[in-house]
């Protein structure tokens, strides 16, 4: 029979019920409060009703220790503005080595240098991040310094983050896929004062030198005194940087770790949004919020336990790999893929989950969606014995990806499709290890957290697709924006619409058993093969080319259907879009911002609608090539030159567009 939304595909049964740190938590409000609860979403509701009884709960469950008082949990009375455990005084780092553990390794790592994966220890990586600590703070980095890094997914990457959080210092993580105008664009907002790179990268069996964007960086931000370099290849000299310093001599001595506790709201680390309009927003998180939040959605959604392995196909760049590492303070050992997820064969990220007895995958949707279109059967040839949870993030999954997975992959495995954002460091809607998994939905709305679909005159509505908003603070939203001193850019992000809630930019519909589907993006974010990036980064590429004078690009990913992503382009006069130009577009997108945007087609149309005010029309032309009825997206009175829609209604209807999966 074909699978339909809503279908129940797996049911947790009631040993694993009752082992969930769920379930834990629920016996401790019932022993040390004496509340009971029918089922999850009976606990939701509490948790949203007495929030800051909830969020003390999670302070004690978790024994946060610390120095100082959890009183009061919340002060401020509107968002934004409040302010979460201001006596409180915490460090990330320091969390993450109470979980230390000498039975089991810490980091697993895996590249494509063909070594095998690499076991660090506990011990190991505290003695490293002991070690870089002194360094930094021999370099002179002082609490609320920023230190950057521009590293693939690796030790060292961790051992960076760990030793700025332990110090007080701001971390903040590019890619190094990302171009150097991309990178730029994010770092010389911040103003690092020390710079973790590698001079190269390998993925999909190529090796990547990055030694000229590492000079381009090096030259372009002033602010760097130190160039800490991680060196990606074994052979050939150390790059010719200024002020450089190698790893190994940055972890040579050893040096005990003494994280400083700071207040719940130091900063911890500077994450980007994707630069739709203008630079990308610098998001400020701090050590208590992510602390807090990591824990509830990884270990009581999510029921990671300690001992646990868990691997998310995450880039450095990306909120995913910041969650990726939070699985350190749950215990579980956190492994680092390092590389295409297809390379050196599309079987060998299947045969690591199965020979390193993961217990946790995450991944993209689009991941699993094209092992299913490339008909791969993961499942007949593998035990998965230690595979207890599959996170499928980044975009909505499909039905037919669902189904795909219980027949192909594992029929006794829970699967889950969280959505959140960087914004908020984890998931707005998850899991819950107490609830069976439906096809197509998201099980949940996560605990803490008071969200609502809400229709365009800013009412909660029930199974109708509204834009998803929270109506009360959480500790992970971000402390402030860099560079807003007066807070209005981080209003008109979240505030601008319905005064006092966060509106979030996502569609989404709860269904009325609780669950819930996210539709997409209600604004412009293309979030491509799980890597987040703005139009206005690719625009900026795209318009240096002499031919191009204007561009729109929109993605149209949306549930059931595949990333389809058409770049439309304004050419100089005389220009003919040829196959050669074309394939310089497509070069200049993948070298200078990311080689997951290149586009799937290029279009070439007389003009880019504008709005009255001059920007472009992103969000129209997305919703009219998904299918909407052109009058309806767009008015002309709207728009300065309403006659430029005339040719993506041609477009939309030329069948180059592909159409929405059955």
């Amino acid at each position: 029979m074909p699978l339909e939304q809503g279908d129940i595909l797996w049911t947790p049964g009631k040993k694993r019920r009752e082992a969930s740190q769920l379930a834990r938590f629920e016996r401790m409000l019932a022993d040390t409060r004496g509340l009971h609860f029918a089922d999850y979403e009976a606990l939701r509701q509490w948790s949203v009703d007495s929030l800051e009884d909830f969020w003390r709960a999670i302070v004690e469950f978790f024994d946060l220790g610390g120095d100082g008082s959890p009183e009061p949990v919340l002060t401020g009375d509107q968002m934004p503005g409040v302010h979460w455990f201001p006596n409180l005084r915490i460090n990330f780092a320091e969390q993450i080595f109470r979980q230390s553990s000498d039975d089991r390794p810490a980091l697993i790592h895996r590249d494509e240098s063909g070594a095998p994966p690499r076991e660090i220890g506990w011990r190991e990586l505290e003695r490293d991040v002991g070690a870089l600590a002194a360094t930094l703070r021999r370099l002179g980095v002082e609490q609320g310094d920023r230190v950057a890094a521009y590293l693939p997914n690796r030790p060292e990457t961790v051992v960076a983050f760990l030793a700025c959080a332990s110090i007080g210092a701001i971390w903040s993580s590019c890619a190094p896929e990302m171009g150097h105008h991309v990178v730029l664009d994010r770092l010389s907002q911040i103003e690092p004062k020390v710079l973790i790179a590698a001079d190269g990268y390998r993925h999909g069996g190529k090796q990547h030198d990055r030694r000229a964007a590492v000079s381009e960086l090096l030259a372009k931000l002033p602010s760097v005194k130190t160039l800490i370099h991680v060196p990606a290849f074994s052979d050939g000299p150390p790059p010719e940087w200024r002020d450089l310093l190698s790893w190994a001599d940055a972890t040579k001595d050893a040096a005990p770790l003494e994280p400083v506790r700071l207040g719940f709201e130091h900063p911890l680390w500077i994450v980007y949004s994707s630069g739709t309009t203008g630079l990308p927003k610098a998001m400020v998180h701090g050590h208590g919020g992510a602390v807090v939040k990591l824990l509830k959605t990884l270990a009581l959604q999510a029921d990671l336990q300690p001992g646990d392995r868990d691997l998310i196909i995450a880039s450095t760049g990306w909120i995913v790999w910041n969650v990726l590492v939070g699985g350190l303070l749950c215990g579980a050992t956190v492994m680092l893929w390092d590389g295409h997820p297809g390379w050196p064969d599309r079987e060998a990220l299947w045969d690591f989950i199965d020979d390193q007895q993961v217990s946790m995958f995450g991944c993209g949707a689009a991941y699993l969606t094209g092992a299913m279109k490339d008909g791969l059967r993961p499942g007949a040839t593998r035990k998965f014995s230690a595979l207890k949870t599959l996170i499928s993030a980044g975009s909505p999954l499909p039905l037919d990806a669902f189904a795909w997975v219980y027949r192909d992959l594992k029929a006794d495995v829970w699967l889950t499709a969280p959505s959140g954002g960087t914004d908020i460091i984890t998931s707005f809607v998850s899991s819950a290890p107490t609830l069976p998994v439906r096809a197509g939905e998201i099980q949940c709305a996560e605990l803490g957290v008071a969200v609502f679909a809400f229709d365009e005159q800013g009412r909660p509505v029930e199974d109708e697709v509204g834009e998803l908003v929270v109506t009360k603070p959480l500790p992970s939203m971000p402390l402030f924006f860099w560079n807003d001193p007066d807070g209005s850019r981080y209003r008109e992000s979240y505030f601008d619409v319905y005064p006092g809630i966060w509106r979030h930019g996502d569609w989404i519909r709860f269904t009325p058993h609780g669950g819930c589907i996210i539709y997409g993006r209600s604004d412009t974010t293309i979030n491509r093969f799980g890597i987040r990036m703005g139009t206005a980064e690719i625009y900026r590429v795209v318009e240096e080319m002499d031919e191009i004078r204007d561009s729109l690009v929109v993605d149209l990913e949306y549930l059931g259907r595949p990333s389809f992503m058409p770049l439309f382009v304004v050419l100089a006069d005389g220009v003919v879009l040829d196959d050669a130009l074309k394939q310089r577009i497509i070069d200049r997108i993948r070298r200078f911002a990311s080689p997951r945007h290149a586009p799937d087609d290029i279009v070439v149309v007389p003009a880019i609608p504008r709005t009255l005010t001059g920007k472009k029309m992103e969000l129209p032309v997305r919703k009219m090539l998904l299918g909407a009825d052109p009058a309806s997206v767009a008015s002309p009175d709207a728009m300065a030159n309403p006659e430029s829609f005339a040719a993506f209604i041609d477009y939309a209807r030329s069948g180059r567009v592909p159409q929405m999966a059955a």
